[in-house]
Order: structure tokens, then sequence, then C-alpha cells
């Protein structure tokens, strides 16, 4: 078993190889901070003038009656339009169907019971992808719905767009954003405003100790649920509450719920 100091430097080496398309890292970088969130919506959707007015990381949209919906960056904009930043380094995380989904969750929680329809904010999930994950060779792809014949927009409201994070060009904003994205080193960084963000968490004494931190609760969530899981597999066997509480350290109260669960 590695001991402390040893995860210590192993932590610290992973913090300095962080890029912002590691979601621990994009985490702590985007959260609540409208600044380095407006600087890459204005790039993306060209729009110089995008004010960000709220954003927030890992939020979670419930979903009664299926599977809920963890966004990587939740923001709203000046206009209320609501947006959803996915960062997917596996092809399979950007799933065309996923970004459907998303996009119908989001539409389920802004509109409120008694609301019109027509007051149903504009919406953009985009996905910034390591790979060209469309296969195009574009920098970027903006998917509208549109009425087949005549053809034109179906004006909807409803965005998707996919950012090619493979996509390398120092003459356009959005090459030196995607450069950016895959950056380990902060002072190779074109834009100062996320340079200036991931030093803080690389180099910076209090911004490493958090991460460190953050890398050390993740660890302990992860044994938490394999802990958690062992405890159900004993549960469905017959083990008595007192021997999985002995067997697996966690707590009286915990298996108890796991049981209630369990018999429900």
């Amino acid at each position: 078993m590695k001991d402390k100091e040893q995860l210590h430097r192993e932590d610290l080496q992973r913090i300095r190889d962080f890029r912002l398309m590691d979601d621990d890292f994009m985490n702590a970088c985007f959260d609540g901070d409208i600044e380095a969130t407006e600087l890459v919506l204005r790039i993306i959707l060209d729009r110089p003038d995008l004010q960000v007015i709220r954003v927030s990381t890992q939020r979670v949209m419930k979903n009664l009656l299926g599977r809920d919906v963890w966004l990587d960056i939740d923001a709203t904009d000046s206009n209320n339009t609501e947006i959803d930043i996915e960062i997917q380094r596996s092809d399979k995380g950007a799933d065309r169907k996923r970004a459907r989904y998303h996009s119908s969750i989001l539409d389920a929680h802004l509109l409120k019971a008694g609301d019109d329809f027509k007051d149903l904010p504009e919406t953009y999930v985009i996905f910034i992808t390591e790979h060209d994950v469309i296969g195009g060779n574009m920098p970027l792809y903006a998917v509208e719905r549109k009425i087949i014949e005549p053809d034109r927009p179906f004006g909807d409201g409803q965005h998707i767009i996919y950012v090619n994070g493979a996509y390398r060009d120092d003459e356009t904003e959005l090459g030196k954003l995607m450069h950016d994205f895959s950056c380990t080193d902060p002072d190779e960084m074109y834009n100062e405003v996320l340079a200036n963000k991931a030093r803080f968490f690389k180099q910076d004494e209090k911004g490493v100790a958090n991460m460190c931190k953050a890398l050390e609760d993740m660890r302990n969530e992860a044994r938490d649920e394999v802990r958690v899981e062992n405890a159900q597999k004993m549960l469905n066997d017959g083990m008595p509450i007192e021997k999985v509480v002995e067997y697996t350290g966690l707590t009286l109260e915990k298996v108890r719920e796991l049981a209630d669960k369990k018999s429900a």
C-alpha cells in the first residue's frame, strides 16, 4: 500500500500534468469563475459582447423518471440563455444522443409548472472533445434543427455545438483556445485569463494544496463506493448487519440504510 508521502508526490506530478481537458482540473479552474467562462464562450460562440452572470461546475439535474445529468460547466448569460459545456476526452462520452439527452433535460428543468412554452429560454449544449468526433476536419460543428422543405431554420432556440479539441491554428482565437485546453504549461498558453488560473492551481502554494485536497477527497470517495458495493453484496448474501459493518468499515447507520433500501 502506498504511504502518504508517495501519494503526495504522485499528486504533485499529476497536477503538473493536468490540462483543461482533464475533468478534475477543469472543475477547479472554472467553478464560479465568470471571467474564464466568459472568455471560452465568447470565442466558441463568436459573441465578443457575451456576458456570463452565473457559472458552476458539476451541477446535477435530477430526472425522477430516468437518468440524471451532471453538467461539467453550467452557465447563464445576460440574455437568460442556459449553456452546458461538456469536456470529453473519450469519443464515447460525446455520443450524439448524449447531446440530445442533455438538451432535453435542460429544457425539462427550465420550464416551471404553469409557464408558457414561449418562455422557454435558448439553450446551448457544447461538447469540447479531445478528438474530431464528427470527422469532418472542421474546427467547430454547429447543429440546428431545420425545416427540410422549404430549407430554412426551425428556430426552436435549441443549439448543439461540437468543438474539435484537436484543432490547432495560432492565427485564430478558437485554434489558440484549443491549444490552451491541451497545454500543461501555463507559460505556453495564449490566453492570460486561463494561464493565470492554471498557474494558480499548478504553482501557487494555496492552489496546489487545494488540488491535492481535491485528489485526496476523490480517492476517499472511490474507496467509499467500493465499500458500499461490497456491503450490498454481503447483504444480498444474507450476512448479518454487524458482520457487514466489521468487514467493510462502514458505519452501522450506513449499513442499516443499505439494508432498508434492499428490503424496500
